[in-house]
């Protein structure tokens, strides 16, 4: 009997020691859940921006300077196929001093023979007179040696050279075919720089199909009817010029 009253004491001694364990559980947990709700966390540091900000470069925009069609002229002027060159029309430059090498050639060429018949003429006018300016029966030659070979009569036996009035023909040829050589070279240097002068120009300008002549609908709110605008395109390479006339046809 003792025994039964000793263990119904202690299974209530352990149910008391329970409940009251499990009392202080649920005491802990309510302050701990209002502790969480009244208090506010501190903000965790925001690390900062780890991308490096790029140094900000400068205009990239290269502006293409304008064409100056004065630069050309002045150029081929100095230098013939220099504006050539600065309008980009390099095909052209061999044509140029291909164009100049053949004044240039006939101008040498030509000198050369006109200092020959010169001295030739000289020589074989000097040769029927002498010293002191009196007519000689029988012409000197001692200066024909210095003669050109080529101006001999061909099978003269003793070689004779040309006489005087047919040498004097030939300077005088020779000497207008120089001359016509230093103007034809300046000539051709002249149509150089204006060659260089005109497409100069036209580089700002559209050469291409779309110049033209074309009509277009429009509408008259005056009148209140439709009509036709006839528009002349004048356009330029860079810039689009504004239509250079216009005029309506209404029905």
């Amino acid at each position: 009997m003792q025994v039964k009253y000793l263990i119904l004491l202690l299974l209530g001694t352990a149910g008391v020691l329970s409940v009251r364990a499990q009392d202080k559980q649920k005491l802990a947990e309510k302050s701990l859940l209002h502790t969480d709700s009244t208090h506010q966390a501190a903000p965790a540091p925001v690390k900062g921006d780890t991308l490096k900000t790029a140094a900000p470069h400068k205009d990239s925009i290269v502006f293409k300077k304008k064409h100056d069609p004065r630069k050309a002229t002045i150029r081929s002027a100095i230098i013939p196929g220099w504006g050539q060159a600065y309008n980009r029309e390099y095909w052209k430059i061999p044509i140029v001093y291909g164009a100049l090498a053949i004044p240039a050639v006939t101008f040498f060429y030509n000198n050369a023979w006109y200092k020959r018949t010169k001295k030739a003429y000289n020589i074989v006018y000097q040769s029927g007179f002498a010293p002191d300016g009196t007519p000689l029966s029988t012409p000197d030659t001692s200066h024909y040696s210095e003669i050109d070979p080529r101006l001999f009569y061909k099978g003269s036996n003793p070689r004779e050279p040309y006489d005087a009035r047919t040498l004097q023909g030939y300077r005088n040829q020779f000497r207008q075919d120089r001359d016509f050589s230093v103007l034809w070279f300046f000539i051709l240097w002249g149509i150089n720089v204006v060659d260089a002068t005109v497409f100069g120009h036209l580089k700002d300008f559209d050469v291409s199909n779309d110049l033209s002549m074309h009509v277009q609908p429009t509408y008259n709110p005056t009148l209140n009817m439709p009509g036709l605008t006839v528009v002349f395109s004048l356009k330029n390479a860079k810039k689009t010029a504004q239509p250079a006339a216009k005029q309506p046809v209404y029905y």
